[in-house]
């Protein structure tokens, strides 16, 4: 199952998250916890992800978009409301499956500019 949504046209207002659709890294599921009928998803990904993810930032997981609630080194959680679940291929994740991650294209830029600005690699 993918996820998929329609994309922006010209003209339309810009709500939400910024996202492109690229599969910039992936992480593995460590933990699922069902909350008052949501559910919290950790995942652990590599040195991008301390780099890249910010508390109550924007990431995409499997193609949807989604806030950051929680980072601790290379781990992100994400809630996931009851439409959501129902709607997406996350009631399918289970701990050590593997999720396509797209970082937010804001801290991406900010990470290459800094970069190029300090001279590090």
């Amino acid at each position: 199952m993918v996820n998929l949504e329609r994309c922006l046209k010209v003209g339309d207002r810009l709500d939400g998250h910024m996202v492109q659709g690229h599969v910039d890294s992936t992480a593995k599921c460590i933990k699922v916890t069902e909350e008052n009928g949501s559910w919290r998803y950790l995942f652990e990904g590599n040195s991008e992800v301390k780099q890249l993810v910010v508390y109550k930032g924007s990431i995409c997981i499997n193609g949807v978009s989604l806030t950051v609630t929680k980072t601790m080194n290379q781990e992100i959680e994400v809630a996931i409301i009851p439409y959501t679940y129902e709607h997406t291929n996350f009631q399918q994740i289970q701990v050590g499956d593997l999720v396509n991650i797209e970082f937010d294209i804001l801290g991406k830029y900010f990470l290459k500019n800094a970069k190029n600005l300090t001279g590090l690699q």
